[in-house]
């Protein structure tokens, strides 16, 4: 059993794998485009900042993330791209980015009001005059937690051939408080034991998301529900915020 399945170097290799290339990452490698400097919260195994540079992108491109396993893949693909390990609470810019971007739902991983308030205003912080702060989170509203059921099973290969079943399991009654538990589990017939990763996930709707903006010294530029920038409806399956300095 692991804490957090991309902290273990095996399962950080199927990271890309799970998530493909999608209509998310074209909408943030959009923006990119258009910004000089980039800091990536939560940057994972970096393949946003790594597609960006190399198309061109010539600005500065960082990634924070605390896993070290995601960025030992990050730093081997892209060395010339600025690498951070750790988190806001111990990483800290002022003013020194134009776009500040928190991808892969990474967002919902701050649990409390505390987390919240600590990574807000950090990317505030970060933000020079004229910058944004651009995240996105699931739409409560949507439940897409019950979709998460056993049944739905991820077939994946990993690098050496192997290949390995990934499905999820929603523990308790779904949304508790803004919170819903889950567990993660990757099985494989040439792996001794399955390896099950516990994780909890929050979901704030977008008139909460707007008042810890306000309170972190941010303000709503525009909000959507998809990556086609449709507008946020009840049955959205995003609330994907640009937000800048107020």
């Amino acid at each position: 059993m692991v804490d957090h399945a991309f902290a273990d170097l095996s399962l950080a290799a199927l990271y890309d794998s799970l998530n493909p290339w999608g209509a998310g990452d074209e909408f943030y490698l959009g923006l990119l485009r258009e910004a000089g400097a980039v800091l990536d919260i939560g940057c994972g195994t970096g393949r946003l900042l790594r597609r960006a540079r190399a198309e061109g992108h010539q600005g500065r491109l960082t990634g924070l993330d605390p896993a070290a396993a995601m960025l030992v893949r990050a730093r081997a693909a892209r060395p010339d791209v600025e690498w951070v390990l750790g988190d806001v609470r111990v990483r800290r810019w002022d003013g020194e980015f134009d776009l500040v971007v928190m991808t892969g739902h990474a967002f919902q991983e701050l649990l409390t009001d505390e987390e919240i308030r600590v990574c807000l205003r950090a990317a505030r912080a970060a933000l020079a005059d004229g910058g944004r702060f651009v995240f996105e989170t699931r739409n409560p509203d949507a439940r897409a937690w019950e979709r998460w059921t056993p049944d739905r099973v991820h077939e994946v290969t990993a690098g050496d051939g192997t290949p390995v079943r990934v499905w999820h399991e929603v523990r308790g009654d779904g949304l508790d408080r803004g919170l819903v538990r889950f567990t993660e589990t990757y099985a494989s017939e040439d792996w001794a034991a399955p390896r099950v990763c516990h994780s909890v996930l929050r979901f704030l709707d977008a008139p909460a998301l707007a008042g810890f903006l306000a309170e972190a010294g941010l303000t709503v530029e525009a909000q959507y529900g998809d990556w086609r920038r449709g507008p946020v409806t009840p049955g959205a399956a995003e609330i994907i915020t640009v937000a800048q300095p107020a």
